[in-house]
């Protein structure tokens, strides 16, 4: 059995490792801003546009989309942004701008630490576009990790890896949070086999850390008392 102090250690390990990706994945979605939550939105919001608007000329969505599109041009605060938010998602549920609002208002209620709220609006989010799918899927289980229901938010982390489709950027990135959970759980097996999927199969990722998943695996190797490859 592992002493106090082992496990303290330990417990210090998985904290810098959290909080390092926690800064990592800041790092993505700052530099990914443009891609994943402007480009990719204004995408998706183009594709909307022209199949609702400019084909079925549907008046209700076009006034959804005027809905949205209001509280996009506001420089409003977060509390003020996240209800109007809600309310085109409640108001227009299942429309496409219902949908993009549900996809703003998890974002904005995620930054605000309502987890919970976050987490039902980014669950009525769905386009084509698999990348922003997985974002969503991946901010869904990052609302369960903060509320610590582990076991819901590794059932997110799976279904983003699933959406992303082995996209070098995006799967690596949750195999790591996926791997943390593991940790927090005492899984060590499962979390080994998430640092070897990183390894086996997206070998260019770094996270930069200075270490790379070889030394992930021997951390994992060690707490389950096997401490050689």
């Amino acid at each position: 059995m592992a002493s106090n102090k082992d496990k303290h250690q330990d417990e210090t390990a998985i904290d810098r490792m959290n909080s390092h990706l926690t800064d990592a994945g800041s790092r993505v979605a700052e530099n990914k801003k443009i891609i994943l939550w402007a480009v990719g939105i204004i995408l998706v919001v183009a594709a909307f546009v022209l199949s609702y608007l400019f084909i079925y000329k549907n008046p209700h969505v076009e006034k959804a989309f005027e809905a949205y599109n209001g509280i996009e041009t506001q420089n409003l605060n977060d509390s003020t942004a996240a209800q109007m938010y809600m309310d085109v998602a409640d108001q227009y549920n299942g429309d496409a701008a219902g949908k993009l609002a549900a996809l703003s208002a998890g974002e904005t209620l995620y930054n605000q630490g309502r987890y919970e709220e976050a987490a039902q609006y980014l669950k009525k989010f769905s386009s084509g576009d698999s990348v922003l799918e997985a974002n969503a899927l991946v901010l869904t289980g990052d609302c369960y990790v903060n509320l610590e229901n582990y076991d819901e938010a590794i059932s997110y982390y799976q279904k983003a890896i699933r959406k992303a489709e082995n996209n070098p950027q995006i799967v690596p990135r949750v195999l790591l949070k996926e791997a943390n959970v593991y940790d927090a759980q005492g899984n060590y097996g499962k979390a080994l086999e998430c640092y070897q999927e990183i390894k086996n199969n997206y070998p260019q990722f770094q996270l930069g850390n200075g270490m790379d998943m070889e030394a992930y695996i021997a951390r994992e190797l060690a707490r389950m008392g096997n401490p050689a490859l």
